[in-house]
């Protein structure tokens, strides 16, 4: 447990968080600007969990959630930095234990991480907005849970699936891409097995 979680604070982990907040912001607001039917604000969070482990994941994702709320003065994201640190946590570890190595194992990453994402935001979407995401393809299946008078809990549950299950395998394979293209140079300095043996 201890070796998934390990976090080595080095000049390039350093540099890769705010780098990845960068990407995290730009996505968020590409998607918001174009009204897309994704979030597209967690691609930086699982390149920083992927390289960096979940600590560093939650981290880009939380910090990206608040320093977009504050800047843009959307409150509604600062909300759910909570989501965000979660898919860090879990992309991070699905990472660390060989996750990400191979495409269909991405895909089950991906999979996780909307799951983990489904099961921080629902209640967060009850709680704030009457359970609906302020998606346009998420809310439209609400309306019509709430037409069918489906338990409100459950129109929930299904409005944020329908978003944040596709949000996450789109994030995760534009990911796995980025990572399979960087050169071995680069993601060895992320590697704490590496870094472990050039201490020795």
């Amino acid at each position: 447990m201890k070796k998934i979680f390990k976090t080595q604070l080095s000049a390039a982990v350093i540099v890769l968080i705010p780098a990845c907040i960068g990407i995290n912001y730009l996505g968020k607001l590409f998607a918001s600007f174009l009204k897309l039917p994704l979030w597209l604000d967690s691609i930086g969070t699982c390149i920083g969990a992927a390289l960096g482990g979940p600590i560093i994941g939650a981290i880009c994702g939380a910090a990206n959630n608040l320093i977009y709320g504050f800047t843009t003065g959307d409150n509604i994201t600062l909300v759910y930095a909570l989501t965000s640190l979660f898919i860090g946590l879990v992309v991070g570890i699905m990472a660390r234990i060989g996750f990400m190595k191979t495409f269909p194992k991405a895909l089950l990453t991906a999979c996780a991480g909307g799951l983990a994402a489904v099961v921080v935001s629902t209640p967060l979407n009850i709680l704030f907005w009457g359970g609906t995401t302020g998606n346009v393809w998420g809310d439209a299946v609400f309306a019509a849970t709430q037409a069918a008078k489906l338990p409100l809990t459950l129109g929930s549950l299904l409005d944020e699936i329908v978003v944040d299950v596709p949000d996450k395998l789109i994030t995760l394979i534009i990911v796995f891409l980025i990572l399979k293209g960087l050169p071995k140079k680069l993601t060895t300095l992320y590697d704490t097995e590496e870094t472990i043996e050039s201490l020795d």
